[in-house]
């Protein structure tokens, strides 16, 4: 078992929180697992990428090669569309349908929604709006990671599990919140 994944985003949006769910998930599962990421320009406004490779056996390097990533998470649509080239012919893009403007001449989004849709496998969610209903404008890395899940090699209990370690330390009502919209996300996927 292998789950090659690309995290994208911009600054702010909660890429690193997502990946480190997921190796939480993975260490519970007693998966190998190696995680690059690239968050240089990320204070708010820059891409944040991440590489996260996931197999039952030792994971070697921690790059994913182009054409060879099996989902692609993003928080912000035109970052999904950055990393096409390394995802699989039969892999998939997870995306919010939001975008982060954060450029002048940034494309218009229905342009940008058009070219995702051209993927054969791809999922576009109204995250935001699912965050905010589940409590907190600021869950849609966690609504974004539940319509994900059924893609990512862990059973969705240990990204539960994941989510509780991760925030527990801000209080359990910010566990609730962050659960309460993975579920969420989970639900639309």
């Amino acid at each position: 078992m292998k789950n090659d994944i690309i995290l994208a985003g911009v600054g702010g949006q909660g890429i690193l929180s997502i990946a480190a769910v997921i190796g939480l998930a993975a260490l519970e599962e007693n998966l190998f697992f190696k995680q690059s990421e690239v968050h240089g320009m990320s204070q708010r406004g820059g891409d944040v990428y991440s590489h996260f490779r996931l197999s039952d056996q030792p994971v070697h390097s921690d790059l994913i090669p182009h054409g060879r990533a099996d989902l692609v998470i993003s928080v912000e649509p035109m970052e999904s569309l950055r990393y096409l080239p390394w995802l699989s012919a039969g892999g998939w893009i997870v995306t919010n349908s939001n975008p982060y403007i954060n450029i002048s001449d940034y494309p218009p989004v229905e342009e940008i929604l058009s070219e995702i849709r051209k993927i054969r496998n791809h999922k576009i969610i109204d995250a935001d709006t699912i965050a905010k209903n589940t409590g907190s404008s600021k869950s849609v890395n966690m609504v974004i990671l539940g319509a994900a899940s059924p893609y990512i090699r862990v059973p969705f209990s240990y990204l539960e599990n994941a989510v509780r370690k991760l925030f527990e330390k801000k209080g359990e009502e910010i566990v609730n919140i962050n659960l309460k919209a993975l579920e969420a996300g989970r639900d639309y996927a």
